[in-house]
């Protein structure tokens, strides 16, 4: 689990030292970086999940049960890992108020004690940026963050005005210094403004306002010392299959700014994945934890743990564990459902590869050992040979 979880609330702000990649920072440590590890070692290993609802039937047995048994045989590799990422799909509060100042088809929400059904997974950051936050108005905002804190899980996107809510998190990962923003363009009641709490709304687009607000936050994080950058993106309407233009615009230009990995969410179903310039976009990394049904030819309960090593200069591997989602449970997939997983993700991955894919990445879908000759983004490892 990480530690030394903290906000960029009173962090150096002094000149940033960047290398012509994209933004990011040199490996003199003047701005980033500030141990390397040895060529061979990994830096910092984090594991990117989606959307976690612990409220409605996942709250109803929250006391019933260990909070590791949410968890089940997917617990072990959530817990190999430095940190473990996700979007934080409900508050956390025992408050009765609701939101009412707009029309709203689900509300959400789980009581305090799902803050140890975190923990067991190895929850150390979340994002807050969503359409569900607020459902339990503004004093279920408060007491999420209240309860985050306490347990010591990092979080961004969401504050009691718009500056809190903009605000990164910083925390220790591995040998690493994790920054993470969190933004979301869903939900816009729900935008946090100069005097009101609530979301980082953002307007997506490669449009010069929107690439320089995410330019300033990037190099935030590094003058802060953040040694790999996050940026968590709750984004576009549900069981979309695929990003739009725009959004896969953003993406990379967010990767070229000098993020590390760009994590989405908020589609409820796996989107493709891609390496650019040493990051690494995960366009959309579905479900994790939650009380849905199954849409009728839509699989949301499929979905994976994207566990991702970072070395001296970037990511430096990948491995996709494939998920299958059942009500109030997560377990790994095998046989014909992980093989099923792995083929739509190829599938959808394929198209959005970078021309140039970084040579070093490698990835391990750790489904059986008669997976021995997958072809597509990057160097790819199955999981007989480790």
């Amino acid at each position: 689990m990480a530690t030394d979880r903290r906000t960029l609330e009173g962090a150096d702000t002094g000149p940033a030292s960047t290398a012509a990649r994209g933004g990011r920072p040199d490996d003199t440590g003047t701005a980033g970086r500030q141990v390397l590890p040895r060529p061979d070692q990994p830096f910092a290993r984090l594991a990117f999940v989606g959307d976690l609802m612990l409220g409605r039937g996942v709250d109803a047995v929250t006391g019933e049960r260990s909070p590791r048994d949410f968890w089940g045989d997917v617990a072990p590799v959530l817990r190999d890992v430095d940190t473990v990422i996700g979007n934080l799909e409900c508050p956390i509060t025992d408050t009765a108020q609701r939101w009412r100042r707009s029309l709203k088809s689900f509300r959400f929400r789980a009581r305090p004690a799902a803050v140890d059904i975190l923990k067991a997974g190895n929850i150390g950051a979340l994002c807050l940026a969503n359409n569900h936050i607020l459902d339990c108005e503004v004093q279920g905002l408060v007491d999420t963050m209240g309860h985050l804190d306490s347990a010591g899980i990092a979080h961004a996107g969401a504050g009691k005005n718009l500056r809190d809510a903009a605000r990164p998190a910083l925390f220790r990962s591995g040998q690493a210094t994790v920054g993470m923003v969190a933004l979301t363009n869903t939900m816009p009641r729900f935008a946090a403004g100069p005097r009101a709490a609530g979301t980082y709304f953002f307007r997506i687009g490669a449009d010069d306002l929107a690439l320089g607000a995410l330019r300033e936050l990037e190099q935030e994080l590094r003058r802060a010392g953040a040694d790999i950058t996050v940026a968590s993106v709750h984004w576009g309407p549900n069981l979309r299959p695929w990003p739009p233009a725009r959004y896969r615009r953003f993406a990379r230009a967010a990767i070229d700014l000098g993020f590390d990995v760009f994590h989405g969410h908020s589609a409820h179903i796996l989107q493709g994945i891609e390496f650019r310039r040493g990051g690494l976009i995960l366009y959309d990394t579905g479900d994790c934890l939650d009380d849905y049904w199954v849409f009728p030819g839509i699989r949301i309960d499929r979905s994976a743990v994207f566990v991702v090593e970072f070395g001296a200069h970037g990511v430096r591997g990948l491995r996709i564990v494939p998920l299958l989602l059942s009500r109030t449970r997560t377990r790994r997939a095998r046989g014909s459902e992980a093989r099923a997983i792995i083929r739509r993700l190829l599938k959808l991955s394929g198209p959005l590869a970078a021309a140039e894919p970084e040579p070093a990445a490698a990835l391990d879908f750790s489904l059986s050992p008669a997976v021995t000759g997958c072809r597509g983004v990057g160097r790819w490892i199955p999981e007989a040979g480790r």
